[in-house]
């Protein structure tokens, strides 16, 4: 942190609260000391607590600066103390065998909603340690028990109403520049303390200080209970309105725009590590720096200047504006007006992600199982879905299957729907791989009243799934499928380790027409697409669907891998898994599309996605690209950029940008291979683009901008031959074993007679592509 920031850091908390902290100087004993480091110290608080010229009362300040041109006494040091003990919440004193002792100190407790106040600290250090000062407090305990992967809440972690309230603040010292993180060791320092309160009024805390473990004085003597009083925020109202002028929903990311001390989200508004959204009156997520809010909604923030970024999804471009909240008003209105780079639902084109989860991993299992389906509406209109799957799977299980009901969720509208689905994860077939089921009309598997009784390998889930009208395929594809020789080459005949839980056991699932789509978007593309474009070259017709797994793989937000549908009538949950399973749709990370996608006039997704061809020769290829960028690549681009490809965000624009130009590249691939490039400009407009590739054996198409957007594939058939890659063949073969053997004890005895079968099926029918292959 530059030392320019810091204080501009004790700039913005100081002027505003410490000032109301001098109320009256009270006679604390002095502390004898060395003057010279005792007044060096002073002086940093001073350089620190003065950047803004009024931090300190004016005669204080005077005073602390007149003792810098004066002798060095006792009396300096005496009057040190006179100047800054007024300003203290509490005096700790650490006698010689090093326990801390605390007292309250003469500043007047009051706080302020929503926002950090700042004390001092006096610190009379007799056993010389200089050890880290750390602040503690019961009432800055998490108000949640989390993460969780319970199926049910443990009883040890249920946290009820009134523990959640009573847990309203957070503390921390900041040990930032020009101050030191450690104690010096000096017999006197000083130290600051910030505390946020979440709520408004008289709230008493308990307020604690150590100096390691073990340091605490017997009989509670460490900490002193303080009657806090807590000054009202002022109710920022938000005027929200879409591309259109329509009021809508959007994300907004509220900082005051520097570092602070430390922790995570520290500089965030409302603070996440206060929020609760069981009990809040809006229910934002402690795990996400931003929050959401639709057109008449508010904030609460203390005063001070702000900056706000907003935007909804990646059709917007990210906005900032700040706003200065003023002492003395109950309420201001921010007006906010988005701005979108494109509108594909205009174009009938219209955004899904079938994997985001209201329980379990980011989220709290306590004070409730999870959140309610309802708090994750509010995300997915936050980011600008149109389509969202919210599954239930193993963590909190049987609390959040209760809202299963095989129907649309009722908040759900015309643009945007959303259903309870379910993820078998969690569950005895987890191991080979989860799997999404979607559109099913019965949640429980025949014969089971708990988790522990369902199958445990994938294919008896995915045909009782099927059986019911379900659209089924494995999550998060490419855990798992990570080569046993590093490559990142696609497609490559590296075999696969088939140690995870992704697309593990449709190597197998897939021969026997069980798999409807296969997820990306959210695992390294190499690891993902490797195994797509191998069983796509063994004439397997498997679809493309994109998805988050939020708050797991990601919990930064819904829909930041996601697919584009057109929907053959309406735009409804029907709509969306029969475009899925046909593959009329396309992977996105949001950022660039490619749209309308053909060959020899053929739409992917229609017809079969099938184009018969008498014999070789070139055909026509045509497709819509829009990709967004921005004209100059920042920081976080430039990060993202240059990270290997197997770290998150593993689908990202940036990764496509062709050096520091605004440039992407359109591949047209055959069979996995790149046959022709087109380069397109980044710039937010549609883009017409053709090919006319040679074909002269039976295979398949699809366009690509890599990693960002990949389409769905179009079949090409020669003489009606079917699509036989031999070397993807014998790599599927490979995997397979791979994957038995990695498996293979994980089911069931009971279990593994019906496994090895399917297994042994799958192998005669790669076995027989491969002596195909070799006519």
């Amino acid at each position: 942190m530059k030392t320019s920031s810091a204080l501009f850091l004790l700039a913005v908390f100081f002027p505003l609260m410490l000032l109301g902290q001098h109320d009256q100087h009270a006679n604390h004993t002095a502390v004898d000391a060395e003057p010279q480091p005792l007044l060096a110290q002073a002086m940093r608080l001073q350089e620190a607590l003065s950047f803004s010229g009024n931090a300190l009362q004016a005669a204080d300040a005077a005073k602390l600066k007149a003792l810098e041109r004066g002798p060095l006494s006792k009396e300096t040091v005496a009057q040190i103390q006179s100047i800054l003990d007024p300003y203290c919440l509490n005096v700790v004193h650490i006698n010689p065998e090093g326990r801390v002792k605390v007292d309250r100190g003469a500043a007047k407790a009051v706080l302020v909603q929503g926002g950090w106040t700042a004390f001092l600290v006096k610190i009379h250090n007799e056993a010389g340690i200089t050890a880290k000062l750390e602040a503690t407090s019961p009432n800055a305990q998490k108000p949640y028990h989390s993460p969780s992967f319970e199926h049910r809440v443990k009883k040890e972690h249920e946290l009820t109403e009134g523990q959640v309230a009573n847990r309203f603040l957070d503390i921390q010292i900041y040990a930032g520049r020009p101050l030191q993180a450690n104690l010096s060791g000096l017999k006197l320092e000083y130290a600051v303390v910030q505390i946020y309160s979440k709520d408004a009024g008289k709230r008493e805390a308990e307020i604690a200080y150590n100096a390691g473990h073990g340091s605490q004085d017997i009989g509670f003597r460490n900490s002193t209970h303080i009657l806090f009083d807590a000054k009202p925020a002022v109710k920022v109202r938000f005027d929200v309105k879409d591309d259109d002028g329509t009021p809508t929903m959007a994300s907004f990311l509220i900082t005051d725009g520097q570092e602070h001390a430390s922790g995570k989200f520290k500089g965030i508004y409302p603070l996440p590590s206060r929020r609760v959204a069981a009990f809040d009156e809006y229910p934002d997520f402690f795990f996400q720096p931003q929050i959401y809010r639709k057109s008449g909604e508010h904030v609460t923030l203390s005063p001070g200047k702000y900056k706000i970024t907003y935007t909804r999804g990646p059709e917007y471009i990210p906005q900032t504006k700040e706003i200065i909240v003023s002492e003395g008003k109950d309420s201001i209105t921010a007006a906010f007006q988005l701005k979108r780079w494109i509108e594909l639902a205009r174009l009938g084109w219209f955004s899904a992600d079938h994997h985001i989860h209201a329980a379990g991993c980011s989220h709290y299992d306590s004070p409730t199982e999870g959140v309610d389906p309802k708090d994750m509406f509010r995300q997915v209109l936050g980011e600008d879905l149109n389509m969202a799957a919210n599954l239930a799977w193993g963590p909190s299980w049987y609390h959040q299957k209760t809202f299963f009901t095989a129907k649309d969720h009722p908040l759900s509208g015309k643009k945007t729907v959303m259903r309870n689905d379910v993820e078998v994860s969690g569950f005895p077939s987890s191991h080979a791989g989860h799997i999404v089921l979607l559109r099913i009309k019965e949640d429980d598997y025949p014969g089971t009243t708990t988790i522990e009784q369902w199958p445990s390998w994938t294919a008896p889930v995915l045909s009782w799934a099927k059986s019911q009208g379900g659209v089924v395929g494995y999550a998060h594809s490419g855990w798992g499928l990570e080569p046993m020789e590093a490559t990142n080459k696609l497609p490559n005949y590296v075999t696969p380790k088939m140690d995870g839980i992704g697309a593990n056991e449709y190597v197998v699932t897939v021969t026997d027409g069980l798999i409807d789509f296969f997820s990306a978007g959210d695992t390294p593309a190499p690891w993902e697409l490797n195994m797509y474009y191998h069983t796509l070259n063994c004439g397997f017709k498997t679809r493309l669907s994109g998805e988050t797994d939020f708050p797991c793989i990601t919990d930064a937000r819904v829909g930041q891998a996601r697919s584009y549908f057109k929907p053959k009538n309406a735009m409804d949950y029907d709509g969306y898994v029969e475009a899925l399973r046909l593959g009329r749709s396309y992977v996105s990370d949001g950022k660039s599309h490619i749209m309308d996608f053909k060959v020899e006039g053929v739409e992917a997704g229609t017809g079969e996605s099938e184009v018969a061809l008498k014999s070789p020769g070139n055909v026509k290829v045509s497709a819509k690209i829009a990709a967004y960028l921005p004209e100059k690549q920042d920081s976080v681009g430039e990060k993202i950029a240059k990270s290997p490809i197997t770290e998150k965000p593993y689908w990202d624009i940036e990764r496509s940008r062709v050096g520091q130009s605004r440039t992407v590249r359109a591949e047209l691939i055959f069979n996995g291979v790149p046959v022709d490039t087109v380069e397109v400009q980044a710039n937010g407009k549609l883009t017409d683009i053709s090919f006319s590739p040679k074909i002269a054996r039976s295979g398949w198409l699809a366009v690509r901008i890599y990693p960002s957007s990949h389409s769905n594939p179009v079949f090409l058939k020669i003489n009606n031959q079917p699509i036989v890659e031999k070397q993807s063949a014998e790599w599927c073969l490979a995997a397979l074993e791979q994957c038995w053997k990695m498996k293979e004890l994980n089911i069931r005895t009971e279990e593994r007679n019906a496994a090895a079968e399917a297994y042994e099926k799958a192998r005669k029918v790669y076995r027989g592509l491969i002596a195909s292959g070799s006519k």
